[in-house]
């Protein structure tokens, strides 16, 4: 089968890069049955074409540190596909990024960049350099050094990198300027800026809200709905602190949060401002949470059951993995359903593991795949695009409502498309038929 013989190809040529084969073979499985409707695509070899990146460029980043100690980093930048218009997809710098991981979240930005309605393609970068325990000053070298490289590869119609993990607003406005100053040019090549200088209102927001709109929309066609209902939140970076915020809005209980150290359980639901003021203000870690509220309990990963996560040993009627891949394991997938969980809505990029998604698929629960349900995020960043473009600002409101569109029309195409294939609650299907389709029509009315 022309699915099988693609997935074999990638196993051999990228054995040790377990995350992109992940997510590849995720892909394919979910395509087989379109795959075997429509011939076309393997005549005009599409997933060949899919499965290897346009360009791959990467880089060591030479800075450094404050005591005059030179450093080196690896860089990278992952241009997949630009069929639907410039590449786009963020930057990481975390100590686990590696080419498996840059590549698995270039890939899945492909698909999840074509659901959004917006033209843009999907691409993904970033460094194994980690922001944590450095100076400001030490951030801004290194940002002006792997902008150095990476400039050459970006631009308004070219490639227009974001933020992800370790690269907030602070990061954007350094390698902001380092490009200004390298093309003597003043465009919007990159998205998450300040807002006083070409930002979008709703832009850190966008995720978390986004998530929380498509849980709505997935609850919604079943006649339920969040009001009142327990949830669990992983992670607490913007996505976490912003899903929190978006369920208290609509009248639910967040009562989890984590970081890489341990989890916090609150039952009387998460303190949104305190956890702002620890995780956004001072940059600290989650388990000052409990210091400071006395309902919390506070558990280290240490003390996590071997093979789960604490955070899904929770009871709750809705789960948001909101920190990073493959957080939660089949086991944490079994404890959640045994417990009554009726959704899982996926904040993080790939954060089930491959057996869990199929825990829930054949539960049958609201689920939401990365791809669809965490689009909030790029597609904000498409909507700063256009105000780039067209030199203006639009107000909160605005882009909330825009934003509230594009999360309703992704779960509706999404949803069409599982029921088109006789599926109708695996939106995994369906999410990856409707990016697919549009992306490999691009590729084919372009010609090779």
């Amino acid at each position: 089968m022309y699915a099988d013989r693609i997935l074999k190809h990638v196993e051999s040529a990228y054995p040790q890069q377990v995350e992109f084969r992940q997510a590849v073979a995720e892909m394919l499985h979910a395509l087989s049955p379109l795959l075997r409707k429509e011939p076309k695509y393997e005549k005009y070899a599409i997933l060949e074409r899919l499965v290897e990146p346009d360009r791959q460029v990467f880089f060591k980043v030479v800075w450094a540190d404050d005591k005059g100690k030179v450093q080196v980093n690896r860089g990278w930048r992952v241009q997949f596909n630009n069929a639907l218009g410039p590449y786009k997809g963020g930057l990481r710098f975390h100590p686990s990024a590696n080419a498996s991981i840059i590549k698995f979240l270039g890939f899945e930005q492909i698909f999840k960049n074509a659901l959004t309605t917006l033209n843009i393609g999907g691409a993904k970068g970033g460094s194994d350099f980690d922001p944590k325990g450095k100076s400001e000053a030490e951030i801004m070298r290194f940002c002006q050094a792997y902008m150095d490289e990476l400039h050459r590869y970006i631009g308004a119609l070219k490639d227009v990198p974001a933020g992800d993990i370790g690269v907030g607003a602070r990061e954007i406005g350094y390698l902001f300027g380092r490009y200004k100053k390298l093309v003597d040019g003043f465009e919007g090549a990159l998205t998450g800026k300040n807002l006083d200088w070409g930002g979008s209102l709703v832009r850190k927001e966008a995720t978390g809200y986004g998530a929380v709109y498509f849980a709505q929309e997935m609850l919604g066609a079943r006649k339920e709905g969040l009001e009142g209902k327990v949830c669990s939140v992983s992670g607490s970076g913007n996505v976490a602190i912003y899903t929190i915020e978006k369920l208290w809005q609509v009248g639910a209980i967040p009562v989890t949060v984590s970081d890489s150290k341990g989890m916090i359980y609150d039952k009387e639901g998460i303190n949104l401002e305190l956890l702002k003021e620890i995780k956004e203000v001072r940059q600290g870690r989650i388990e000052d949470y409990a210091k400071n509220k006395k309902s919390a309990i506070y558990t280290p990963t240490k003390d996590y059951k071997a093979g789960t996560n604490g955070v899904w040993g929770v009871p709750c009627f809705a789960a948001f993995p909101s920190a990073t891949q493959n957080e939660l394991s089949e086991l944490d997938a079994k404890t959640l359903l045994q417990n009554g969980c009726k959704c899982v809505v996926e904040g993080a990029n790939m954060p089930s593991t491959a057996e869990a998604v199929q825990a829930f698929l054949k539960a049958k629960i609201c689920y939401g795949p990365s791809k669809a349900a965490n689009a909030g995020g790029v597609a904000v960043s498409g909507l700063e695009m256009a105000q780039n473009a067209s030199l203006h600002t639009w107000s909160f409101e605005v882009v909330d409502q825009k934003l509230h569109t594009i999360m309703q029309d992704i779960f509706t195409n999404s949803s069409q498309t599982a029921a088109e294939f006789k599926d109708p609650t695996n939106l995994v299907l369906g999410a990856n038929i409707a990016g697919f389709r549009k992306v490999a029509q691009a590729m084919i009315d372009q010609g090779y």
